[in-house]
């Protein structure tokens, strides 16, 4: 394997660089001691799809008064020409987020349905921001996404994070 094509050692790098910033103590990464997954109670081809992002609305930081992000909604159709991706942290200098399809496979997922792979996708897509708290995370923005998505009758996710 060519150096240039080996996997970047995420985790490694991060704890590098909150060393390199002067932090006493390494990044904690959020773990759940019981996954809050379960088996699909029925076949993927019977399955409606909801797509969850990590991406803000177009444009925006998708912040409050406060500052703080919040959970939102777009409708699928039609699917939103870009969305905003600056506020997030990722490797800006190797790649980009100009390609909306590859963070919010709409189309993909749509054409996957017109397939028959599952059988439809849930009409709106939802964004959830990337926060540094796991408190906030399980108890305001998880909870959130899953009412979201029950709403629009999807019976299973993907998660398309940057």
């Amino acid at each position: 394997m060519n150096e240039n094509d080996e996997p970047v050692a995420y985790m490694e790098r991060t704890r590098q660089y909150y060393r390199a910033l002067g932090y006493a103590q390494d990044y904690v990464w959020a773990h759940f001691d019981d996954v809050p997954f379960a088996r699909l109670g029925k076949p993927l081809a019977e399955a409606r799809l909801g797509l969850v992002t990590t991406a803000s609305p177009p444009g925006l930081e998708n912040r409050d008064a406060h500052g703080v992000r919040h959970v939102w909604s777009g409708d699928v159709a039609p699917p939103p020409a870009s969305l905003f991706t600056g506020n997030l942290a990722w490797d800006k200098e190797s790649t980009h987020t100009e390609d909306r399809e590859s963070f919010l496979p709409i189309e993909t997922a749509a054409g996957l349905a017109r397939d028959g792979r599952f059988a439809s996708l849930a009409p709106r897509f939802h964004g959830v921001p990337t926060e540094y708290s796991q408190r906030k995370t399980l108890t305001e923005d998880a909870p959130d996404v899953l009412a979201r998505l029950r709403a629009d009758g999807a019976d299973a996710a993907l998660l398309c994070a940057l």
